[in-house]
């Protein structure tokens, strides 16, 4: 539901709560999966930008989601989403994530993102917003902040954009097909962005196990760029391939193409995610080593390594706002 103190939320920010229930939860009923925790922010954030843009919004970008903390089943959970900035069609938005236990209140954050939502017409075209003016000191330092983002994000989408995955690789990978279902719908009658990302998280889930082990979770995923919406009916493909490790981590690139029954699929997504595995101490595991057999291997674990450089340089969200 949608609330706030005086029983009228500003159009620029919105707060959901709810319960986490049981079918929120991993296979080991213990928390709740990234990819379920993705469809909350997209939603809180859609209703944010709808409510300050007045019109049909697509999600279009979301960067830099850090789970800080596990999310557990019964918690209750509160979903902030506020406009921190608007481009002349686009709106981006902070999303926080805060769970407590449903007897005390005592929130502390799970998790933070940013999204960036398009404005459309009727016909799915792009149309101005108004513009969002700072009414705080706090606003005003966001506002710069994001500002200051968007070249790197940029660096970031033109990297991810530019890279090739052929036969030629040789590391792991997992693919789902199936077709898009009309409960993945959104209100404009397309798959749910939320939904996009719960697949790709449930891919690079399934990747990331199979290198370690079934309690392997997403702590960070991060350049996820929408293309092109999915249509309710076509053939949905989810590829993700393990491409680097470290000690303790693991990359996991992930890709969706769509296209209707009999057609060639195109590209409508892409995405990076770190996964870690959890030892039964909530402590990170040892990974093994990715074996790098091909020159492909070797340029798409380099990559990897780019796209961590290339988010040192995004200037640090302040802690205020983000826990």
């Amino acid at each position: 539901m949608f609330t706030s103190e005086n029983g009228h939320e500003p159009s620029d920010r919105i707060t959901l709560r709810f319960l986490a229930a049981p079918a929120d939860v991993t296979a080991h009923g213990d928390s709740v999966p990234a990819g379920r925790v993705l469809e909350w922010i997209d939603k809180a954030a859609y209703a944010c930008a709808v409510g300050w843009a007045r019109t049909y919004c697509v999600t279009a970008y979301v960067g830099n989601v850090h789970f800080t903390r596990s999310i557990r089943p019964g918690a209750l959970v509160q979903v902030h989403a506020r406009i921190v900035y608007t481009g002349r069609t686009s709106m981006h938005l902070l999303v926080t994530v805060e769970a407590s236990d449903v007897r005390d209140r005592d929130y502390s954050s799970a998790m933070h993102c940013m999204l960036v939502f398009v404005a459309v017409d009727e016909d799915g075209s792009p149309i101005a917003v108004q513009p969002w003016t700072p009414s705080s000191a706090t606003d005003s330092e966001l506002q710069q902040l994001v500002a200051d983002r968007i070249e790197p994000r940029r660096a970031i989408q033109r990297a991810m954009a530019a890279q090739e995955y052929s036969n030629a690789g040789t590391t792991p990978q997992t693919v789902f097909r199936f077709l898009a279902a009309p409960a993945d719908a959104n209100w404009g009658g397309k798959a749910h962005g939320g939904t996009v990302m719960r697949w790709i998280d449930e891919a690079a889930y399934a990747c990331a196990a199979s290198w370690s082990s079934a309690r392997a979770v997403a702590v960070y995923s991060g350049g996820i760029q929408f293309y092109a919406p999915i249509v309710i009916g076509h053939i949905v493909e989810v590829r993700a391939r393990l491409i680097h490790t470290t000690t303790r981590s693991m990359h996991i690139s992930v890709s969706v193409s769509s296209g209707a029954p009999g057609q060639p699929l195109t590209i409508t997504t892409r995405s990076m995610t770190v996964f870690v595995d959890v030892l039964p101490t909530e402590t990170a595991a040892n990974v093994e080593p990715l074996p790098l057999s091909s020159t492909e291997d070797r340029r798409l674990s380099e990559h990897a390594e780019e796209l961590v450089r290339l988010r040192q340089t995004m200037p640090a969200l302040p802690a205020s706002v983000t826990h």
